[in-house]
């Protein structure tokens, strides 16, 4: 379909405007901070952006506790910057997606302060309510170890108010039809604003019902709705879900004129896994597993907002990868996550960081960089919860990590390894072997060889090692072929192809010890080694 071809051939870009550069020295940045730094993004090849909430918010949950679905949070800018940035990325060639945050509000969005204190008014039934708190009142806790029930007591009216999150964050009755109605309403509009769409947060959440709340017919129908609120305006537009689910059930969400794509999840699970036990098997075994649907509709990622959440994981491989790179508890988050970025969790090695950069780029789907991933950022486990993942960008090694020219009202990381002074954009930018532009170089070959990734016949190579990860992507007579060894010692592998390769073309990244013959080749890697062969079929 013409809507999703430029978003298989994305580069996307995660970012918080209040972590990413202040402009008008208020310590918090802000719109004109993110377009005083475009450039970057360019020289990066980043060609799209997602922006993380920048509505007005009750300032809980980093945005994601709304209170105005319609205005900017006035610290990050108006209306006016927002217009002067999609101009600006229109110019550019980039696009720009948004979160659309409609499974809950926060308790001090208008909406919620109606429902209590007119409780027969239209707006209670835009939240969920039970006189008596259920038996399985914690059946669907997101949040354990933090919260401890669903449902949360507001004694203005004697009942109890359904929430998925935080007990500040009341969920929408999505299954009421005037919600329905308002989500579109925003959907209309932000995308008048002129963005090219959106990431749904928390979609299986939206979809359920929840409490006495049920859906009349078939809860999925809504995403078509919302697709189509957002093609009315843009015939490229895209929706994206944030989907935890297992891979059998991804159909729901992108059958159809539906989603757009999905955050592959379960992959990422499985690639931690396979980090942690040095092994390739199970990232193997979870590809073999995922269903490979026309137009490369996932979008993979290493590190996000959140905690890496490792819920698609039988519990003993979640206790594998907790014990490689979260061993201290204050690590794990919720009982299921941890709360660490890349390069943190694999002791800052480089070759590893480098290595699992090269599967970002190279697995079947969409890459998605979190700001700071591209330098190597560290956390700060002093701060709570996923806030630890969430400081400010590090742009150089002068005060405040140029992150702004006050002192910042926004966590920065000073201290150790990971602080600005170590690690930062500026540095990098000069030293030719540094991650920033070992990553530059991956995604300029990924976006020279754009038709390949996009739409090559993806196949998973058979490997002699247990350690190495061998696929290709086949278009015409060209096949690129992506090995990596998940091990920190030297291996070598003898690789089968599904036909014989006239010729190696070229290496496109690490030129490796590399032997074509009939159906197969020999290749030996340096520990966490990888390489981008391109051979002639």
């Amino acid at each position: 379909m013409q809507q999703i071809n430029w978003l298989k051939h994305a580069i996307v870009y995660s970012l918080d405007i209040r972590s990413f550069k202040d402009s008008n020295l208020d310590g918090l940045g802000d719109i004109y901070g993110l377009l005083s730094k475009f450039d970057y993004l360019i020289g990066l090849g980043i060609n799209c952006v997602w922006i993380a909430p920048f509505y007005c918010t009750n300032q809980q949950d980093d945005g994601y506790d709304v209170i105005d679905y319609y205005a900017i949070d006035p610290r990050l800018g108006t209306m006016e910057d927002f217009g002067m940035l999609v101009a600006e990325a229109k110019a550019k060639d980039v696009k720009i997606i948004l979160d659309l945050v409609v499974n809950h509000t926060s308790n001090a969005h208008p909406w919620f302060k109606m429902a209590i204190e007119q409780p027969d008014s239209l707006y209670h039934d835009y939240y969920i309510w039970k006189k008596q708190k259920p038996p399985n009142d914690k059946d669907d806790l997101v949040f354990k170890t933090v919260e401890d029930s669903n449902w949360e007591y507001e004694p203005s009216v004697s009942a109890y108010f359904y929430h998925t999150f935080y007990s500040h964050q009341p969920d929408l009755n999505v299954a009421n039809p005037r919600v329905q109605a308002e989500i579109i309403r925003i959907i209309d509009f932000w995308m008048s604003k002129g963005i090219d769409g959106f990431r749904i947060d928390a979609v299986p959440h939206i979809l359920r019902n929840k409490g006495d709340s049920y859906f009349v017919g078939d809860p999925y129908k809504l995403l078509e709705d919302w697709r189509s609120a957002t093609l009315r305006h843009n015939a490229q537009a895209i929706l994206v879900g944030e989907a935890d689910v297992e891979p059998e059930e991804y159909s729901n969400f992108l059958n159809g004129r539906k989603l757009t794509g999905l955050f592959n999840f379960y992959l990422n699970n499985y690639t931690f896994l396979a980090l942690a036990t040095q092994k390739a098997v199970p990232l193997h075994r979870a590809i073999q597993r995922l269903p490979l649907m026309e137009g490369r509709r996932y979008l993979n990622f290493l590190r996000n907002h959140d905690e890496l959440d490792l819920e698609r994981l039988a519990d003993d491989q979640r206790q594998q990868v907790f014990k490689q790179f979260a061993p201290k508890r204050s690590m794990i988050i919720y009982d299921r996550g941890i709360r660490r970025r890349l390069a943190p969790m694999v002791d800052n090695n480089g070759s590893r960081i480098k290595l699992a950069m090269s599967l970002l780029f190279t697995l079947p789907g969409i890459p998605v960089i979190r700001y700071g991933e591209e330098i190597g950022m560290g956390d700060d486990l002093n701060l709570p919860e996923r806030r630890s993942v969430r400081t400010a960008m590090q742009w150089a090694n002068q005060p405040n990590g140029g992150f702004s020219d006050a002192a910042p009202n926004y966590p920065l990381i000073r201290k150790g390894e990971f602080a600005y002074d170590r690690v930062n954009v500026a540095d990098q930018l000069t030293d030719a072997t540094s991650l920033l532009n070992v990553v530059k170089t991956m995604i300029c070959i990924r976006q020279d060889k754009a038709d390949l990734f996009g739409s090559g016949s993806f196949t998973l190579l058979r490997s002699s090692n247990d350690a190495v990860l061998a696929f290709g992507y086949r278009l015409a007579d060209k096949l690129l072929v992506a090995v990596h060894n998940f091990s920190g010692q030297p291996q070598d592998a003898t690789v089968m192809l599904l036909t014989k390769p006239s010729h190696l073309i070229a290496v496109l990244i690490n030129k490796e010890n590399t032997v074509v013959a009939d159906k197969h080749f020999a290749i030996g890697l340096p520990g966490y080694g990888y390489s981008w062969l391109m051979m002639g079929v």
